[in-house]
């Protein structure tokens, strides 16, 4: 672990799952953290939590689809702490979408959440940074279904590929600002929702829940899913001076499902 102590980051969809798992890595990391979320209660728990373990924290409430929210949760976090070094843009949504089940309305919303949040985000962090007269580090999630089409996944999958591209022309463009940019790609991870989803598998097999879960991880070379923790040590890398040569890039964290 490298520290990296005084340096702030701001990281949306903090109060659950792996976004908050990304909140107490930072924080071990040595960084101030802003926890940014849409239901404002889970994240103030991740802050409360943080600063009882003696990190500095703050909940921050957004909607990442509303550019206007984000720049407000950026600037509130830039001015609590006085500074503005990381944006992680962790916060989607994932939901299952045969192609012909797809409507308008769920295209807009996935993608006004999945996308439109990694413009904002990026606006958001350039003019922090600028204003502060240094350059940082945008961070954001795509997925291992951003990497190769998954069935059942094509609205998700879309926006996922999309955000790998947004990484490559934004890497381009701000690299002379002295900032980089780059994206992780996590695989299937063991959070609730995935363990909601292993028990609905195995019921309708009629098969224990453990079976369930072994249906999503036997394609693994790994042979198991990911902990929040392993996607967040990956973001950890990301976001701290080791990385400072590294830009428009999506590093797989999939446990071995996808190989390029």
């Amino acid at each position: 672990m490298t520290k990296v102590e005084g340096q702030v980051a701001l990281v949306t969809g903090g109060g659950q799952g792996i976004g908050e798992a990304i909140c107490r890595r930072l924080a071990e990391d040595g960084f101030k953290v802003g926890v940014a979320d849409y239901n404002i209660e889970t994240a103030e728990n991740v802050a409360q939590s943080l600063r009882d373990a003696g990190h500095e924290a703050v909940a921050v409430k957004v909607d990442v689809a509303d550019r206007d929210q984000v720049f407000a949760a950026v600037k509130e976090v830039k001015d609590k702490f006085g500074d503005f070094n990381v944006i992680v843009n962790n916060a989607g949504l994932g939901p299952q979408t045969p192609l012909d089940t797809i409507t308008y309305e769920q295209y807009r919303q996935v993608f006004d959440v999945n996308v439109g949040s990694i413009f904002w985000g990026i606006q958001a962090a350039v003019e922090a940074f600028e204003s502060l007269g240094h350059g940082g580090k945008i961070i954001s999630a795509s997925s291992q279904a951003g990497q190769v089409g998954n069935p059942g996944l094509a609205l998700y999958g879309a926006t996922k590929f999309a955000i790998r591209g947004i990484t490559q022309t934004a890497a381009r463009d701000l690299a002379d600002k002295g900032i980089t940019v780059n994206a992780y790609c996590p695989g299937i991870v063991k959070t609730p929702m995935m363990e909601d989803i292993a028990q609905k598998t195995a019921d309708e097999a009629g098969k224990p829940y453990e079976w369930g879960m072994e249906q999503f991880s036997k394609n693994i070379a790994l042979k198991r899913l990911s902990e929040p923790s392993d996607v967040a040590a990956c973001v950890s890398y990301l976001a701290g001076p080791d990385s400072d040569y590294m830009t428009g890039q999506a590093l797989i964290i999939d446990g071995g499902m996808v190989f390029n």
